[in-house]
């Protein structure tokens, strides 16, 4: 059994590895041919005039997962609180269950629901803010606020399981010493619960952004998929993922590699968000 269980961690790694190997060896040359830093920081990409600039694909998902977070974190954390520590038994069930629920439903569903819904809402929204005066364009309900609101949702099941089974795990003298010492019940969950959550709080944060990163078919279907820099909220925008998605199926030569090299670009954000959260949770644990 050692060695299934070893056979089966080195087969986790090369997979991996290959995915590695795939994306570097393909995307680096490209970038090399287009030059790196014309690459990242060019704000036009035109695939017939051969000018890739992936800069406002690059703005555009910092935004939509920026506007995710906002909305998702949160929800997903005070729901989770809610779960672990105030919910009544008889309602935990199907509280439990419609966000498992979440989980399960397709990226699609998702799409049309916030092209039936969010859209003719945000429309609706930008018509109201220009009539006050507050922008000078409404936009037509594709943008990057229905977008941030319609990954908020998305990542909600993910936050919200992690984090409540972090919750769970804190031992209850942690709670019962702090009500003991005089302090209330919603300082004890947030002074002393949560903090000793942090790590699973963290992680439940994270493997959202990744969610809400690595997301495409929803997003495309809501966000406008306009390839130039954010002009507002209320304006449509194309992330990393959406741009290799639409343009894969007919790309051909540098263009392809270009795709490629989106790919490489995206990973590296996931790298780094992954490092830069290890690197907290080390702190943290040394503190």
């Amino acid at each position: 059994m050692q060695g299934v269980f070893f056979i089966a961690a080195c087969a986790s790694v090369l997979a991996v590895a290959l995915i590695c190997i795939f994306l570097f060896a393909n995307g680096i040359p490209a970038m090399k041919e287009i030059g790196f830093v014309k690459f990242l920081s060019g704000e036009m990409w035109r695939p017939n005039n051969d000018i890739y600039g992936i800069l406002p694909m690059i703005v555009g998902s910092i935004y939509v997962t920026a506007g995710a977070i906002i909305v998702g974190v949160p929800v997903g954390i005070l729901t989770s609180v809610f779960m672990a520590m105030y919910c009544p038994k008889k309602i935990y069930r199907p509280l439990k269950g419609a966000t498992e629920l979440l989980a399960g439903i397709p990226s699609v569903v998702y799409g049309f629901f916030g092209l039936v819904v969010l859209v003719p809402w945000i429309r609706e929204l930008g018509r109201a803010l220009k009539a006050m005066g507050w922008v000078r364009s409404s936009g037509n309900g594709n943008s990057i606020l229905t977008a941030s609101l319609l990954l908020g949702m998305m990542i909600l099941p993910t936050i919200i399981g992690v984090t409540e089974s972090a919750i769970r795990s804190v031992p209850s003298s942690y709670y019962e010493g702090a009500l003991a010492l005089g302090a209330t019940r919603e300082r004890s969950i947030f002074r002393v619960i949560i903090p000793a959550a942090k790590s699973g709080v963290i992680a439940g944060i994270v493997l959202g952004i990744g969610r809400a990163i690595g997301e495409t078919m929803a997003v495309i279907m809501v966000a406008g998929n306009q390839a130039r820099m954010p002009a507002g909220l209320l304006k449509g925008v194309r992330t990393l993922t959406a741009n290799i998605v639409i343009e894969m199926g007919y790309a051909a030569e540098l263009h392809r590699e270009a795709l490629i090299a989106t790919g490489v670009v995206l990973f590296v954000f996931i790298l780094l968000i992954n490092f830069c959260v290890a690197l907290l949770n080390g702190r943290t644990n040394r503190e």
